[in-house]
């Protein structure tokens, strides 16, 4: 099967039709040639949509999509080029090449001498050509599949979703969940700790009747402590028993071996009758469970909780009872596709909708999830013919493994608008139980030009990632969305969902989680290498296999240094520069590189490098500031790098930018000269004192952060200029004092302020932001006695936060006129609870949520 031709293809017209191209195609005298490259390649995308769903029954269509999509990247490549050309052309005029002095206007006058143009004109005008003959030969043979012209009409259908399980949003359960209650609460037999499995194929909600039964008000009663974990696929003791400690409040490190994990635990559970749910078990290996078991010693009663889709794993993990959970009735699947499918009682407008959704609901098999895909998929659509086409789709008939809902789940991916798709194919480079953060996916996205933007629009690419993720979001692609602020966010995939992306990812994007696995990765174009156990040797051979043609390169998942990467040294990055001349993305976290290869500057297409973590590198070359298409760059926790390049001006696409640095103070004419940046990161900057001036050029900037900078002293001078900024985080800065200036953003949304010893309340200059702050957090500051008498004023503040201010006594008075304000969390603030919880509980209660908390 070949998916996302159409997707690749609409996104080499964008260019072709794009403003910027009609200017290049003057430049370079070629305008004729792309204009009859752009016009054969609408013809053939026309029919693409259909072929996409036939070819599921035609193999030689399958083949002839894959030798399409091969050519549409090839002309991706090539008008990239043009694109890097163009802008390097920009960048060379404006600041001369790599050096200074006259030097450097000769190396201008070389750039731009006219052979150096010529030369290059008919070098990619003989790429263009033929790319157009290829193109041509392969559309001729269009016509013997008898394709028919299907517009992509898709439109995005914004919706609000819940992440957490409440007792109304569960259906047709309630037998299941007492079923389970009344087994907890059973005496164990011969053993102080029993198990429960529930076992039944993905979709079914074992997690969230896991979830119900967790919560319950019976069960939290009755056993203390209870602890959730994650197991999926990784069943390893040693990981398994430090998260269970950690969970049950003891202390771990890296460095603890078995027997002290064990030993703590022990400790902890020893006499308590505790329940753990292991959800999502996969593991078969007996031993390994008995090795875990074995750590597990708590007082007579204590139960397990283990889901999983195999009995075989269910009989591995213990003799104890086992509940099938099975598919919902049709009355109760009725339900539930009704709540997705409809606004609530808008059912009872349209009873021919709701007798064709039976009819759906039918083939859905009792599976909630498959149910809860369609309804979304249907929700705000009246017409009858939209609600037949899912009924009567063809890819129902498709032939499926024993207990496989891929049809329900592959035709809710079908009808994704053709830009959605290649984003959620994107998300099967991450393995299972993955938790994606919304920023770090955009930028993913924007590297490899996943995001759709018309010439017309004025919309951030930033803007339109968070569309695509709330898109998705609605379609219930994603679950599990935990909210941080006004600006991040996080969710997680159903592993059910997770396969789906594998299987129509499967010749573009591979996850490659053992490379003496072969299957199917020599065509792919974007691949995370996460084989743990392989040396650099061996990754070195494996990259030699794969396509010169690569786009994205993942050697981690995780830029925050919680999931080791395989060992990554100078020779395999060398590698990647060497093979891959049109990566977009590399992403080298976690690793331990000594330095950093000067031939970086030849991966002109590179959009987004991710060097987080890397605790050893110095220095990075003055090269890589020649990668002006670069738009992401992550230097987080790069703790010995001494300096940032001197031309990081040059740099004129970035807009992601984290720094780690040794300097006292950055460069001139530097960082404040990026015009691009959106988001700006100074992340344990230790040295760091103060900064030039100059910030308000950047007058696009949305965030800004300073993090753990203990020696800062004072702000960027001018910030009250940047007129964009939403976001502002200032936090252990040990050496700052903020009362200091006034001179403070006036549109913020959110502000976290934390950890600065020397606050006592907050700065007069941040009522600017009086009517846009909707999240505030306060935290860790020791001498912060009162609250300014303007908070009251904030009239679009949702979240109030305030941990760890010991010295805070009360809240300003007109606490009540905060009328957005929906939720106050007040955590380890003695004196602020014991004169406010009553009163503020009384005279809020309606329309606040409180938590007081000691934690």
């Amino acid at each position: 099967m070949t998916e996302l031709a159409f997707s690749v293809a609409e996104k080499v017209i964008e260019k072709l039709g794009s403003l910027a191209y009609q200017e290049i195609s003057l430049t370079w005298s070629i305008e004729s040639d792309l204009k009859k490259l752009q016009d054969t390649m609408s013809t053939v995308q026309a029919v693409l949509l259909d072929a996409e769903e036939k070819q599921a029954t035609n193999h030689q269509l399958s083949v002839w999509l894959e030798r399409l999509k091969v050519v549409f990247h090839d002309a991706m490549d090539v008008l990239d080029e043009f694109e890097c050309e163009d802008l390097r052309r920009q960048v060379v005029k404006k600041y001369g090449s790599t050096g200074s002095g006259s030097g450097s206007g000769r190396k201008v006058c070389c750039f731009f001498s006219s052979s150096n143009s010529l030369a290059f004109r008919n070098k990619m005008g003989h790429r263009v050509k033929g790319i157009r003959k290829r193109l041509d030969l392969i559309a001729n043979d269009r016509d013997q599949f008898h394709l028919e012209m299907r517009l992509d009409d898709n439109r995005i259908v914004h919706r609000e979703t819940h992440s957490f399980v409440r007792d109304r949003d569960v259906i047709g359960r309630a037998d299941d969940k007492q079923k389970i209650i009344d087994l907890l609460m059973l005496p164990n037999d011969n053993d102080n700790i029993s198990v429960i499995s529930v076992v039944g194929i993905g979709g079914l909600g074992k997690t969230t009747l896991a979830q119900w039964v967790y919560n319950d008000v019976r069960v939290a009663n009755s056993f203390d402590p209870r602890i959730w974990v994650c197991v999926s696929e990784n069943f390893d003791v040693l990981k398994l028993a430090k998260e269970l400690l950690k969970l049950a409040g003891g202390e771990i490190s890296e460095s603890m071996s078995l027997n002290e994990v064990q030993a703590r635990l022990r400790r902890i559970l020893n006499e308590k009758r505790f329940f753990i749910v292991l959800d999502d078990v996969w593991n078969e290996d007996r031993n390994k469970w008995i090795d875990l078991k074995n750590l597990l010693i708590g007082a007579q009663g204590s139960k397990i909780l283990v889901t999983t889709r195999s009995h075989k794993v269910a009989l591995a993990m213990a003799p104890g009872p086992i509940h099938d959970i099975g598919g919902l009735p049709d009355e109760d699947c009725l339900s539930l596709f009704k709540r997705c499918a409809f606004i609530e009682g808008e059912h009872e407008q349209y009873p021919k909708l709701v007798e064709i959704g039976k009819q759906i609901v039918e083939k859905c098999k009792g599976v909630p999830l498959a149910v809860k895909t369609l309804g979304s998929l249907l929700y705000s659509k009246t017409e009858v013919r939209d609600w037949i086409s899912i009924r009567d789709n063809e890819i129902w008939k498709l032939e499926q493994k024993e207990n496989d809902i891929l049809p329900a789940l592959r035709l809710s991916y079908n009808k994704l608008p053709s830009y959605l798709k290649q984003c959620f194919a994107y998300c099967s480079l991450y393995p299972k139980d993955f938790r994606y953060r919304n920023q770090d996916l955009i930028q993913c996205w924007m590297a490899n030009g996943l995001l759709k933007k018309s010439n017309e629009s004025t919309e951030e690419m930033e803007d339109i990632g968070e569309q695509y993720l709330k898109e998705l979001l609605s379609r219930s692609f994603f679950q599990e969305v935990e909210i941080y602020d006004t600006i991040r966010w996080s969710f997680k995939m159903h592993d059910l969902l997770h396969d789906l992306s594998l299987y129509v990812a499967q010749n573009d994007y591979c996850l490659i989680e053992d490379t003496n696995n072969t299957n199917k990765f020599e065509k792919a174009r974007h691949v995370s290498i996460l084989d743990r156990e392989c040396g650099v040797d061996a990754t070195v051979t494996f990259l030699h296999k794969l396509s010169n043609n690569m786009r994205t390169i993942n050697f981690s998942t995780d830029d925050r240094g919680q999931i080791d990467s395989i060992n990554i040294n100078e020779s395999l990055v060398e590698t990647c520069i060497s093979r891959f001349k049109h990566l977009r993305l590399l992403n080298l976290s976690n690793s331990t590189l000594e330095t950093m290869s000067s031939s970086i500057s030849t991966l002109k297409h590179l959009r987004y490098l991710n060097l987080c973590g890397n605790k050893i590198i110095k220095k990075l070359p003055d090269s890589i500031c020649d990668l002006q298409n670069l738009e992401t760059l992550i230097l987080r926790a790069c703790t010995a790098l001494e300096e940032l390049p001197r031309d990081i001006r040059k740099m004129v696409s970035l807009r992601y930018f984290v720094i780690t640095t040794k300097q006292t103070r950055l460069p001139a004419n530097g960082v404040e000269c990026m015009s691009s940046l959106r988001y700006l990161s100074f992340y344990n900057c230790h040295r760091l004192e103060c900064f030039n001036e100059g910030i308000q050029r950047l007058t696009t900037l949305r965030c800004l952060s300073f993090e753990f900078c203990e020696s800062l002293i004072s702000l960027p001078q001018g910030m009250k200029h940047l007129t964009a900024l939403e976001y502002l985080d200032i936090t252990y800065c040990e050496e700052l004092n903020l009362m200091e200036r006034d001179d403070y953003p006036t549109s913020l949304q959110t502000l976290h302020i934390g950890g600065l010893p020397q606050l006592v309340s907050l700065p007069q200059g941040l009522k600017g932001s009086a009517d846009t702050l909707q999240f505030l957090s306060i935290f860790d500051c020791k001498y912060l006695g009162v609250l300014p008498e303007w908070l009251p004023d904030l009239s679009s503040l949702r979240k109030l936060e305030i941990w760890r201010c010991q010295k805070l006594s009360s809240l300003p008075e007109g606490m009540d006129r905060l009328t957005a304000l929906r939720e106050l969390e007040i955590v380890r603030c003695p004196e602020l609870r014991r004169d406010y919880e009553r009163e503020v509980g009384k005279d809020w209660g309606k329309m606040v949520k409180f938590s007081f908390g000691e934690y």
